[in-house]
C-alpha cells in the first residue's frame, strides 16, 4: 500500500474511532431516559437499514443460504450478547471503566486461540495477556465503586466479543461480509430485545426521540463503514494499535461530561490493558504467519 492510501486508512480509522466514543456516549445518555432495549432497538434500525442497502448492492438477500449456517448464526449471537450485556451495563457503569473492561477482549481471544483456533501464542503474547488481565483487576479490584451487576455484563460483552472475533477469523473468506453484515443485524435486531420478554419498558419514547434513537444508531452504522473503508486503505497492523485511543477519549467523555472520572488505580489499570493490547498488535505484526493477530474493533 502507498504512503498516501496508508495516510487515508489512519485518518478514516481515527474518525471511526471517534465516532465510536460518540455513541457510546451518546448511549450512556440514553439509557438513563429510556431501557437498554429501546435505545438498541434505535441502534438495530439503522444497522439493519445498512445491511439491507449492502445486500441489495451484493445482490444477494439470501444470506441464509450462506456456507457455514452454524458458525455464521453462532457468530453473530455472540455479537447480540455482546451488545445486549454491553448497553445494560451501561445503565449503572462509568464509561471510561465499562470501555476498558471491553478492551479486554482482544486479551481473551489471543487466550483461547490455542483451544478455538489451533494457534500458539508467543510468550511476548501471554505476558501481553497476563498483563491485561492484572489491569482489569485494578479496575474491578475489591472494594472499588464499582456496581457487581455492570461488571459482570461488561466481563460477559468482553468474552463475547472475543469469541465474535474467533469465530470472524474462522468465517474470513468464507462467507461475504454482506452476510456476515447481515446475519449480525438481524441477530442483534433480535435478541437484543428479548430482556423486555422479562418486563416491558417502563418509558416508551415518542416519534421525536426514536428518530433520535435511530439518527444515534445510524452514527455506529457510519463508524463501520468508516472501519472497512479504513481497512482496505491500511494495513490492520498499522491501524490496531490506535484502538487504544478510544479509551483515551471514553477517559475523557466519562471525566468531563458525565463528571465520572475514574481514580488513581482505575486510570493505571487502563494503562497496563492499552500497552498490552498495544503490545499484542507489535507482536502480531512480527510474528511468523500462524501466530494470532490482535483483534479489531467491531461493531458492538
Amino acid at each position: 500500500m502507498s504512503d498516501s492510501s496508508t495516510a487515508r486508512g489512519i485518518g478514516l480509522f481515527l474518525l471511526a474511532l471517534l465516532c465510536f466514543a460518540c455513541y457510546d456516549a451518546f448511549a450512556k445518555a440514553m439509557v438513563a431516559l429510556y431501557a437498554p432495549t429501546i435505545v438498541n432497538l434505535g441502534r438495530y434500525i439503522a444497522v439493519g437499514a445498512i445491511a439491507l442497502v449492502w445486500l441489495a448492492q451484493a445482490g444477494d438477500w439470501r444470506p441464509w443460504r450462506q456456507p457455514h449456517q452454524g458458525l455464521l448464526w453462532l457468530r453473530a449471537l455472540m455479537l447480540s450478547i455482546t451488545a445486549t450485556s454491553f448497553m445494560t451495563a451501561l445503565v449503572t457503569m462509568p464509561l471510561a471503566e465499562a470501555t476498558a473492561i471491553y478492551f479486554t477482549a482482544p486479551l481473551v481471544m489471543v487466550a483461547l486461540s490455542p483451544w478455538l483456533l489451533g494457534e500458539r501464542p508467543t510468550p511476548v503474547q501471554w505476558g501481553a495477556v497476563l498483563a491485561g488481565f492484572a489491569g482489569m483487576l485494578l479496575i474491578v479490584r475489591p472494594g472499588s465503586a464499582l456496581p457487581l451487576a455492570g461488571t459482570l455484563l461488561m466481563v460477559i460483552s468482553a468474552l463475547c466479543y472475543a469469541l465474535f472475533q474467533v469465530l470472524t477469523r474462522k468465517l474470513s473468506g468464507r462467507v461475504p461480509p454482506s452476510a456476515q453484515f447481515a446475519s449480525m443485524a438481524a441477530a442483534c435486531l433480535v435478541v437484543t430485545h428479548l430482556p423486555a420478554l422479562f418486563g416491558p419498558p417502563p418509558v416508551w419514547p415518542g416519534w421525536g426521540a426514536l428518530a433520535l434513537l435511530v439518527a444515534g444508531g445510524a452514527l455506529s452504522g457510519l463508524a463501520q463503514l468508516l472501519l472497512l473503508a479504513a481497512f482496505r486503505r491500511a494495513p490492520l497492523a498499522t491501524l490496531a494499535p490506535l484502538n487504544y485511543l478510544q479509551l483515551l477519549l471514553a477517559v475523557l467523555i466519562s471525566s468531563f461530561w458525565f463528571q465520572r472520572p475514574p481514580d488513581g488505580l482505575a486510570l493505571a489499570g487502563m494503562a497496563v490493558i492499552a500497552a498490552a493490547g498495544v503490545t499484542l498488535a507489535r507482536a502480531a505484526r512480527r510474528a511468523a504467519p500462524g501466530y494470532p493477530r490482535p483483534a479489531v474493533a467491531q461493531p458492538r
